[in-house]
């Protein structure tokens, strides 16, 4: 990834870690507050994780359209704080999309680098939830709760681009821009990248925050040296497509990432 020089001014250096924490406020840091409650809502529930559930993208009413205006009403807000960060990010140079690989340079080249990696993250992960579920420190996964309509599956692929776009820009191209501005060393900055993507899903169990923290380690290093931000996002596209559009409509097959 191509840097600005970082921020040595002490009011510069604060400024910008407010921004930080102002940002992970709105989106992924607080999801990751909301899912240590959860996790310790269900070790704490009669039975423990094993006998818990996790479902990804639930119904939220028993009315069709109601609940398609609901999912896509989520999408849409949940992206917001995606035009934040790409705001701040803008301000900081003009080549703020080259910077972070969102230009459409090598577009091709992304798509089979996502490809790639969606691989390399997806065997293993199947292994990993399988594995968490035996050891009884993961819950069960429904990567869809939704019923079957007609929107089902476009609603299901929405998801998967959203949750790859929020995650991908926020906690790599954002998140790992803003630390080195910092002066962050490297191993740091792909700790705390590693740390927030696995904590966020922690309410799934031990097993998938294991699988997204080490996710996030092949990410950020990806990235680090020299990987653009497009092909993070086609990688996670295509592993929550096949999660929840699988799910969906293959007799709910165990053994899903979780991934999202």
């Amino acid at each position: 990834m191509s840097e600005e020089p970082p921020h040595t001014e002490p009011a510069a250096r604060r400024r910008l870690g407010l921004e930080i924490w102002i940002v992970l406020g709105l989106s992924l840091g607080m999801s990751a507050i909301y899912s240590v409650v959860s996790i310790i809502a269900k070790l704490t529930r009669e039975g423990g994780l094993a006998a818990q559930t996790s479902t990804l993208n639930a119904s939220r009413s028993v009315r069709p359209y109601l609940d398609l205006t609901y999912q896509l009403l989520d999408i849409f807000s949940t992206l917001i704080p995606v035009l934040l960060v790409l705001w701040l990010l803008a301000g900081d140079t003009t080549r703020w999309a080259a910077r972070l690989g969102l230009d459409r340079a090598g577009r091709w080249r992304d798509l089979a680098h996502g490809a790639g990696l969606a691989a390399l993250i997806g065997i293993p992960g199947l292994v990993l939830y399988a594995v968490g579920r035996q050891l009884d420190i993961t819950t069960t996964i429904v990567a869809s709760g939704l019923d079957e309509y007609w929107w089902t599956v476009p609603v299901l692929v929405l998801q998967a681009v959203k949750n790859a776009v929020l995650e991908e820009v926020i906690v790599v191209g954002y998140l790992m821009n803003r630390l080195r501005r910092l002066d962050w060393p490297w191993a740091r900055v792909i700790a705390a990248s590693a740390l927030l993507r696995g904590s966020y899903h922690l309410y799934q169990g031990f097993g998938p925050f294991i699988g997204n923290a080490i996710m996030g380690v092949v990410f950020a290093e990806w990235y680090r040296r020299g990987g653009r931000v497009w092909a993070l996002i086609v990688a996670h596209t295509i592993l929550d497509i096949v999660s929840f559009v699988g799910y969906q409509y293959l007799d709910h097959l165990p053994g899903w990432l979780g991934l999202s």
